[in-house]
């Protein structure tokens, strides 16, 4: 048995990873499921880490600059009243 990916299979990824909710779904399949590709497994575990990195960073940056904007937004009201 091959245990190589082809150009068509990569392509085929590819183009999964494009549907909505599809692309978690079978990233999890490849990842944690038993197939016949352990570069398309590796490749699935680090797409996988790579989001829950980019994730976090964009949950804490998200809680720095609302909480930034509501202590203008305040001092600002103080201002005007």
């Amino acid at each position: 048995m091959n245990n190589e990916m082809t150009l068509g299979k990569w392509l085929i990824v590819l183009l999964i990873l494009m549907i909505p909710c599809v692309n978690i779904i079978m990233l999890f399949v490849w990842a944690f499921g038993s197939n016949d590709y352990p570069s398309r497994k590796t490749f699935a575990q680090a797409y996988l880490i790579y989001t829950l990195i980019v994730f976090v960073l964009s949950f804490a940056l998200s809680a720095v600059f609302g909480a930034s904007m509501t202590a203008l937004m305040s001092e600002y009201m103080l201002m005007v009243l």
